[in-house]
């Protein structure tokens, strides 16, 4: 048995598949393409941003023949499908260097990980971009496509490449594994990566204030339901988050970004709800 720190942390998940070969490994088995990459890019954005939302993929990698972004989602957000749509689209358009031509010179596949489960309770779904005659065939025009994984649904029907993983990232969450179960090498290397005596200060830090970003959207959400339900209606549930977004902005230590991730609240009106009250910038 070896100790480990959950890979439903993004600091941890990225420590581990910032690895070349982990990384690679996981593309191959998940997509059936090899990749030839030097790095794996963290935290990547695109200057200027593509549109008016900045996004930006956790982890990012391509090759001259491959663009490929892995992105971690480790809490239920009810727009993950949309989400990660829109990050793709991203990708995709930011190929683009003229209104000329719309042909991508790279194939992008986003895989994205559900830590959490989602509601529809799938282990696998996919979108794939590739345009289909009547009888569901593909015409081999677009290669993009978008893998939603959820390990915690894992079947007797998952394929078997994608299982081991799966079971992997799903074995960790409770801070401990079974080495000997697991026959991959690159398995057993995101293990080593992700080994508890491992870990720095500064992930530890950073798994402490991903726990407590957690904690706070479900406590604040959760009195902005109390709040809902005393006023009757809907309009009152806005209110009370709205109340709440706006308490923490007075208290000063999360980002305008954070506050409306934890409340649910757009970032628009977050920052309406500053203006507002007269909080500055």
């Amino acid at each position: 048995m070896k100790q480990v720190a959950s890979l439903r942390y993004g600091v941890i998940f990225k420590k581990a598949f910032s690895d070349p070969e982990v990384f690679t490994a996981f593309v191959k088995d998940f997509l059936g393409i090899g990749i030839e990459i030097d790095r794996v890019e963290t935290e990547k954005t695109y200057l200027p941003p593509v549109g008016r939302v900045a996004s930006r993929f956790d982890l990012y990698a391509e090759d001259k023949k491959n663009r490929v972004i892995v992105d971690i989602q480790h809490e239920r957000y009810e727009d993950h499908y949309d989400r990660f749509l829109h990050y793709h689209c991203e990708a995709l358009l930011e190929q683009i260097a003229s209104s000329e031509s719309y042909r991508h010179n790279l194939r992008v596949f986003t895989l994205v990980v559900l830590t959490s489960g989602d509601r529809h309770k799938k282990d696998i779904s996919v979108i794939d971009f590739d345009p289909k005659d009547l009888k569901g065939n593909g015409l081999g025009e677009i290669p993009h496509k978008i893998i939603y994984i959820c390990p915690k649904y894992m079947n007797n029907e998952t394929p078997e490449p994608y299982r081991e993983w799966m079971r992997a990232i799903e074995d960790s969450l409770d801070g401990v594994v079974e080495e000997s179960e697991y026959a991959s090498p690159s398995v057993h290397k995101l293990f080593q990566h992700i080994e508890k005596d491992r870990v720095s200060p500064y992930d530890r830090a950073k798994m402490f204030d991903e726990y407590n970003l957690e904690e706070l959207k479900h406590k604040t959400k959760e009195e902005g339901r109390q709040e809902g339900r005393q006023e009757g209606k809907e309009e009152g549930k806005k209110e009370g988050l709205e109340e709440t977004a706006l308490r923490l902005l007075k208290i000063g230590v999360l980002t305008k970004e954070q506050i409306a991730e934890a409340t649910g609240l757009s970032l628009e009106r977050v920052e309406s709800l500053q203006q507002d009250g007269g909080l500055g910038t």
